[in-house]
């Protein structure tokens, strides 16, 4: 038993000890604000002590010296109606377009989806300097990289196309090394343009000296695609990864996007601009922005309109996909339902009419049946989009006779 004097030493120590831990505990806390009726101190900025060792602040590598390429002096795939006047190099559409189609879609054709220019060099690193039309650089559902980046690709030893890096927006003016440390070699390119901002204006980069040969936008007929915001390429991480970029690496074919998010209603306006392209095959993909109704009306209209400039050009008719939730949501699956069932009766419709090189893709299993293929239920994610391309592919094939 200790002593009434130990016992008085003991609880002494156990009272500093415990102070002790309490002022280690508040000096490790954020600082409280002072009130609001109290000025606040003014800061003087620390002075470091001087020392031989200090370490001087990062400095970013010094920029090599490189050549630099204006695509616009060779042009870019993806971008139809070239005769035609535009209001910006870079626009979807040009610019007659201007109060015939509507203002959302005169807006959203400012966007420069879909489109690729492509080149071959020997450069081991790649640099990229572009101007973006908006200040907005990323969506709710997509990254500055899926909005507003550039999308690099290479073929292969054996010809296929490889992904190999992307720019990384931080503001409009963008002036970044897309890639270094590339294996020797001289090779093809493609270089994806911003799915969901516009480009003022575009410039390749490469180290002097390096090979650097600028590829002419290729003369096959193209796939053209005319949609909504899954067409635009809402929710694509890379303006590579959307089904049509991908289907047109696939088939090693030109693509022309006409997505317009929120906006892919099957207009007669827009019609007056596809029957202007020599297609390939047209690709109708409407209906996540239309009711069965609206589909009822405009679908037949859009198709004859079509047939009637491009007699033999094979028509691909698309039900939309069915949201990723829908087996949960009673309403919203009848919806789909319905929905296909207005489009198959009008391709029901127009085959009894005559109407040839019509061709059907179902949109029940476009995004997968495991509920795992979109990003907010209606957009795609990369998944989704690898799964719609494997839908579309074999059908697109055999419109061309492939």
């Amino acid at each position: 038993m200790l002593s009434p004097t130990s016992l008085i030493r003991t609880s002494l120590l156990l009272l500093v000890f415990t102070q002790a831990e309490e002022v280690h505990l508040l000096a490790a806390e954020p600082a409280t604000a002072a009130p609001t009726n109290t000025a606040p101190a003014t800061a003087t900025p620390a002075t470091p002590a001087p020392t031989s060792t200090a370490a001087a602040a990062p400095q970013p590598p010094p920029e090599p010296a490189l050549d630099w390429f204006d695509v616009t002096t060779w042009g870019v795939e993806g971008r139809a109606f070239v005769d035609m006047p535009r209001t910006r190099w870079f626009d979807r559409l040009p610019t007659s377009a201007e109060g015939k189609v509507t203002t959302n879609v005169w807006n959203l054709s400012r966007d420069s989806a879909g489109m690729m220019v492509r080149f071959k060099t020997d450069a081991t690193r790649i640099w990229a300097d572009y101007t973006l039309l908006k200040e907005k650089l990323a969506g709710t559902n997509m990254t500055a990289i899926g909005t507003s980046g550039l999308d690099l690709y290479t073929r292969d030893d054996h010809g296929k196309w490889r992904w190999v890096g992307v720019t990384r927006p931080a503001e409009k003016i963008v002036h970044q090394e897309i890639i270094k440390g590339l294996a020797p070699g001289y090779r093809e390119y493609a270089l994806y343009l911003p799915l969901y901002n516009g480009v003022e204006k575009l410039s390749v980069g490469v180290p002097t000296g390096s090979k650097f040969e600028q590829l002419a936008p290729r003369t096959a007929k193209p796939i053209v695609f005319y949609g909504t915001s899954i067409t635009h390429g809402a929710s694509a991480s890379r303006p590579g990864m959307v089904h049509t970029a991908i289907i047109g690496r696939r088939l090693d074919r030109p693509v022309i996007n006409l997505g317009f998010s929120g906006n892919g209603r099957m207009d007669a306006a827009v019609g007056e601009f596809l029957v202007t392209i020599d297609a390939a095959v047209f690709v109708i993909d409407c209906l996540p922005n239309m009711n069965p109704e609206t589909v009822r009306e405009k679908c037949i209209p859009l198709v004859n309109q079509l047939r009637h400039a491009r007699p033999t050009t094979p028509i691909v008719l698309v039900e939309d996909r069915r949201q990723t939730n829908s087996w949960i949501l009673p309403a919203l699956d009848k919806f789909h339902t319905d929905n296909h069932a207005a489009l198959r009766e009008c391709f029901d419709k127009l085959q009894q009419q005559g109407v040839t090189q019509l061709y059907y893709i179902r949109g029940d299993d476009l995004l997968g049946d495991d509920a795992e293929g979109a990003t907010d239920a209606s957009h795609p994610s990369d998944l989704g989009f690898v799964r719609q391309a494997d839908i579309f592919e074999p059908v697109i094939r055999t419109a061309l006779g492939e």
